[in-house]
């Protein structure tokens, strides 16, 4: 009889706890819509175009692989936007002096990484993220120092709020400005990856699992099999392991034991 008490005890205490998960997962959609203001579009829709009319304007596109992308090149690349913001400068008309050598603009691809140079002393990094060979989002990151051998900073980008990107500057982008751009494109692409690899198992399995719920980077998943009594939970620890390594932990509705192992990616 203790026993039947203790269950049903743990059972109120469970759905208790999925209907306040249920109204938080709520709350958080309704900070979504309002975080998905008119002024971000806005943002995209000038990045975007500031963006296009760049490579419009570009002398030539080069494809990089492997060691051609590394810190020399960068550093020729704000080497180049300081060169001509200068230029502008002296002159006062972009149009009033010959086009010499260095003003050539080039614009450089590095896998799914597109490096231009924007107006004044602005580099500009266009990230465009896929899944399954198909296109998805576009994102943008601009980068500015006020001079070459200053730091670069982020001075706007399109990058969800939820992704670590003021993180990520503080740690690399003023020591490794390469590994910055490489890294935000790698954190693109894995928010990209899990949002989509949960769409599909919602179009493929939804009859088997009930009451998914994710974090708006998809860095915690939670889902119930149906016709079972297991619930399993997907978390990553850190941004670090939302790369590479996430933790799966399965427990019993109706019990306290639970279950945690690592699943590489």
């Amino acid at each position: 009889m203790g026993e039947v008490n203790f269950m049903q005890e743990e059972d109120i205490r469970l759905e208790t706890t999925r209907a306040r998960f249920a109204n938080v997962v709520k709350r958080h959609a309704q900070l979504t819509e309002r975080l998905s203001r008119d002024s971000d579009k806005m943002i995209f829709e000038r990045l975007q175009k500031e963006f296009e009319a760049a490579r419009a304007s570009q002398s030539q596109e080069i494809n990089l692989d492997g060691e051609q992308w590394n810190d020399g090149l960068l550093a020729t690349v704000r080497e180049q936007v300081h060169m001509e913001a200068d230029r502008k400068t002296t002159s006062g008309d972009a149009n009033d002096m010959p086009t010499s050598h260095f003003q050539e603009k080039v614009t450089y691809r590095v896998g799914n990484k597109v490096i231009c140079c924007l107006e004044g002393t602005r580099i500009g990094i266009l990230y465009e993220t896929s899944f399954a060979g198909e296109p998805c989002e576009l994102y943008h990151c601009v980068l500015e120092s006020k001079s070459f051998l200053e730091k670069m900073t982020v001075l706007e980008h399109t990058i969800p709020f939820f992704l670590p990107i003021r993180e990520v500057e503080n740690d690399l982008l003023s020591s490794n400005a390469m590994r910055f751009i490489d890294h935000i494109g790698e954190l693109l692409q894995a928010y990209v990856d899990r949002r989509e690899q949960v769409r599909l198992v919602k179009e493929l399995y939804g009859n088997q699992i009930g009451e998914l719920y994710h974090s708006l980077p998809y860095h915690m998943i939670e889902f119930v099999l149906e016709d079972s009594d297991w619930l399993v939970h997907f978390a990553f620890w850190r941004y670090l392991y939302f790369l590479h390594i996430f933790i799966v932990i399965c427990w019993f509705l109706n019990t306290i034991l639970s279950l945690w192992f690592p699943v590489d990616r």
